[in-house]
């Protein structure tokens, strides 16, 4: 499981106040972990904006607005991946290069976006 594999030290987590509200039924996946495999970023203004631009570019509908506060954030932070659930709205293909094209066209690097299934995977 991924939340294993943190606490493993396999991967270092990067989460903000918006991952955290969601996480509100869990709280246990965040807090079981030891502070060196997490990072913690802030919503900012440059965060926001970013997202808007998402939506001004017509990535995904107003309704969607969190969930491109994630991807800016991860943009703006240089996450290597961002690990999602949400397949409607994140990890989807076309979702994907709409966030990728938006970047590149202001000047960000492309983001990877994947699930959780295809970051674990069974080494036997």
């Amino acid at each position: 499981m991924l939340f294993e594999k943190i606490k493993l030290g396999q991967f270092q987590v990067v989460y903000s106040s918006t991952t955290e509200d969601e996480l509100l039924e869990a709280p246990e996946l965040l807090s079981g972990m030891d502070d060196t495999l997490k990072t913690r970023v802030e919503l900012d203004e440059e965060s926001v904006n970013w997202a808007d631009t998402y939506l001004a570019e017509k990535v995904v509908g107003k309704s969607s607005r969190t969930d491109c506060f994630h991807i800016a954030m991860a943009t703006i932070n240089a996450v290597d991946i961002l690990i999602s659930w949400n397949f409607k709205h994140i990890v989807n293909v076309s979702k994907i290069r709409g966030y990728n094209a938006v970047n590149m066209k202001l000047g960000y690097t492309i983001i990877d976006i994947r699930s959780p299934k295809e970051i674990i995977y069974n080494e036997d």
